[in-house]
């Protein structure tokens, strides 16, 4: 008798464990399932891309950076560490006037108080 309750009962749980296995497995071959898990492979492939695209830029920025001195130093020059802009201008002055102030300030035929530089488009003029 205690033979056939031990059968019974191992029978049982093994039945029980497998049709949770099964269920499982179900669940996770949805459609909605699926999707959700892609998504998120999709994105932790995409988070380590970044990081390795960060990671590389600052090391090719670090080895330009020597490099450019390694350079400067064999050449002699003495560059400064960024670029130099130039000083701002009046604000709220018109684009055109102020590119205009900046490229032509030497030029002749630039009116000074007008909003666009003045141009001769002659071209035997200085023949």
């Amino acid at each position: 008798m205690f033979r056939r309750t031990f059968w019974f009962s191992t029978g049982v749980a093994a039945g029980v464990w497998a049709t949770t296995k099964v269920n499982r497995k179900l669940r996770q071959l949805t459609p909605e399932s699926v999707a959700a898990t892609a998504a998120n492979k999709a994105l932790e492939t995409g988070h380590r891309i970044k990081d390795r695209a960060v990671g590389f830029a600052l090391d090719v920025r670090d080895n330009m950076a020597r490099r450019e001195a390694e350079l400067g130093e064999a050449l002699g020059i003495n560059a400064p560490a960024g670029p130099e802009f130039p000083a701002p201008l009046e604000q709220g002055a018109h684009p055109s006037r102020r590119l205009a102030a900046i490229e032509n300030h030497d030029n002749p035929k630039y009116v000074e108080g007008s909003t666009y530089p003045t141009y001769s488009y002659n071209r035997n003029e200085d023949h």
